[in-house]
C-alpha cells in the first residue's frame, strides 16, 4: 500500500449524525464515535497506524513521525481523525498547496497562502478495516474542507484502478501525476469545493 490512494474501495455509508460538521475541539468525555482535528498528542497513534498499514507491507510510509508532527504543528485544521471511545481508528492528514498540479515538493511542504488542500494520507487501523470507515472518513473530510473559505480545491494522487472510487466523491482525473515512488506511477485527481455539488450528491439531500 502506498499513500492515500491505495486504500481498497469500500461502499459509501454514513454513521448516525453524519450530517453534523466535524468538531476540531477536544471533549472531556469519551463518546462512542467522534470526528475531530488531530493534535500533536495524536502523532504517535497516527504513526502506529501508518507503520502497520504501509511500512509492514511495502517498507514505505507516506509520512514518518517527524513529518506527521510537522504538519500537525503547521496545519492541524487540515487533518481529521475518527475516534471510537477515545481511540484513533482512522485519519486523514492534509496541507495547503499553491500550484495547479502536485510536484515532489508538495509531499513535504505546507504553503499557508495556498487554496488547494493536498490529501497526503488516509489510513484505517488494521482491526477496523473492511467496515467502510475509509469512505465515511473521506466524505466527512470533504465536508470539513468545504467549511474553510480559503480552500478551493482538494487534490490527491492514486493508482489508475482507484480513479472510479474517488470519482464518487466528486474527484476528477487531471492526468498523470508528476510524483513517482520507486516504480509506482499515479494519476492526479482534483475536486472542486466550491458550490459543494459533491456534498449534495453524497448526502442524500
Amino acid at each position: 500500500m502506498q499513500r492515500i490512494c491505495h486504500l481498497k474501495p469500500e461502499a459509501l455509508s454514513m454513521p448516525p449524525g453524519a450530517s453534523e460538521s466535524p468538531s476540531c475541539q477536544r471533549r472531556h468525555t469519551l463518546p462512542a464515535s467522534e470526528f475531530r482535528c488531530l493534535t500533536l498528542e495524536d502523532a504517535v497513534s497516527v504513526f502506529e497506524i501508518e507503520r502497520q498499514a504501509f511500512i509492514s507491507v511495502s517498507g514505505i510510509c507516506p509520512l514518518y513521525l517527524e513529518e506527521i508532527r510537522h504538519f500537525l504543528t503547521l496545519c492541524p485544521e487540515l487533518s481529521l481523525g475518527w475516534f471510537e471511545e477515545g481511540r484513533l481508528v482512522a485519519f486523514i492528514i492534509g496541507s495547503l498547496w499553491d500550484e495547479e498540479r502536485l510536484t515532489q515538493e508538495s509531499l513535504r511542504l505546507h504553503r499557508p497562502g495556498g487554496r488547494v488542500a493536498h490529501l497526503h494520507v488516509l489510513a484505517v487501523h488494521h482491526t477496523f478495516r473492511q467496515q467502510g470507515k475509509g469512505s465515511i472518513l473521506l466524505w466527512r473530510y470533504l465536508h470539513h474542507l468545504g467549511g474553510q473559505r480559503a480552500v478551493r480545491r482538494a487534490v490527491l494522487m492514486c493508482e489508475e484502478a482507484l480513479v472510479p472510487f474517488y470519482e464518487k466523491f466528486g474527484f476528477r482525473a487531471v492526468g498523470p501525476c508528476a510524483i513517482t515512488v520507486g516504480s509506482l506511477t499515479f494519476t492526479e485527481l482534483q475536486c472542486s469545493l466550491r458550490g459543494q455539488a459533491f456534498l449534495r450528491r453524497n448526502s442524500g439531500y
